[in-house]
């Protein structure tokens, strides 16, 4: 894949890109992925500043391959962020939740690659506008915060396709080699993976997050909280809580009164399955073992050359003439 767009921005051998997630993405995981080929990313939302360099020292001390770190704009301590991704030397930073336009010229400044997490085609485009040097074009199926657009895939892959010239990167219901190939053929040049990731032996999710995603079935995510910060979520006591009380028309502040601070650690994290926030993809229920992420990553690049030879070879099937 050496003239893949995304492996030679980036410098890797497969366009692959691990998900900065809160609570899952930490050095061990990171430097997992990169080491295989990958690109790992370190996810600075679950992190104070000093924590995340903690992280990047052990990540390059685990691998010499690029990584990157996933960086949401909102964040309350943003520049100090960014201070410590400057002075770690850090060659690649996903931006999400937030516009780009503010930080991109920055960390160009200081030779950093940026790409940046949208959920529509006008999004792609202010981007571009901004700057950034690759699009992650992120679907409804995705887990955790989300478009309110609530546009999947499937659909917003071709749009977002129109409306960039940039390296554009496909996330959101990707967990098996045939789904990366499907979005490539979409226009994708590479694929941004988060929940199969998630379950891995080195995310730093709890087990008792990693089994009840194992034990998952069709259906069992939904998104929640949409008037407040649209998020998909697996069924449980904290969810219902929530699901009721949009039921009966509860205000922003009642919601985020009832959100209350850290439910994301709490359920990933710590583990509490009743009282946590667990955000995962709908993939969840394809997701049936934890892995490592070297056997995940096999699989995912064995049933891609699979299914691409499977379409090379029956691609008469698909002529209509």
């Amino acid at each position: 894949m050496s003239e893949n767009r995304i492996c030679k921005l980036f410098g890797i051998s497969y366009p692959i890109i691990q998900a900065g997630m809160v609570w899952c993405s930490g050095w061990r995981l990171a430097s997992a992925v990169s080491n295989y080929g990958g690109l790992g990313l370190l996810g600075a939302g679950s992190m104070h500043p000093e924590m995340l360099r903690e992280h990047i020292v052990k990540t390059k001390l685990a691998t010499n391959k690029p990584f990157g770190v996933n960086l949401p704009l909102l964040y309350p301590e943003i520049e100090r962020l960014i201070d410590i991704i400057i002075d770690e030397q850090i060659k690649i930073v996903f931006t999400s939740a937030g516009s780009p336009q503010k930080w991109t010229s920055k960390l160009h400044d200081h030779g950093i690659l940026v790409a940046h997490v949208v959920s529509s085609a006008r999004f792609a485009s202010k981007s571009e506008e901004a700057g950034v040097d690759a699009i992650v074009a992120e679907g409804f199926e995705a887990g955790g915060h989300n478009g309110r657009e609530e546009t999947t895939t499937l659909a917003l892959l071709p749009l977002v396709r129109k409306a960039t010239s940039l390296p554009l990167i496909s996330a959101g219901g990707i967990a098996t080699g045939r789904a990366m190939l499907a979005t490539m053929v979409l226009g994708a040049d590479g694929v941004q993976i988060g929940s199969r990731f998630a379950i891995s032996e080195e995310s730093s999710a709890h087990d008792n997050f990693k089994n009840y995603v194992v034990n998952s079935l069709e259906g069992d995510t939904l998104l929640s909280i949409k008037n407040l910060t649209p998020v998909r979520l697996l069924r449980n006591k904290f969810f219902n809580l929530i699901k009721e009380a949009e039921n009966k028309g509860a205000t922003n502040e009642e919601l985020q009164k009832l959100l209350g601070r850290g439910r994301a650690k709490k359920g990933i994290f710590e583990g509490d399955l009743e009282e946590g926030e667990l955000e995962i993809g709908q993939v969840a229920a394809l997701i049936d073992h934890v892995l490592p992420v070297d056997q995940i990553m096999k699989n995912l690049l064995g049933e891609y050359h699979i299914a691409l030879s499977e379409f090379k070879t029956t691609s008469n099937k698909f002529d209509f003439e």
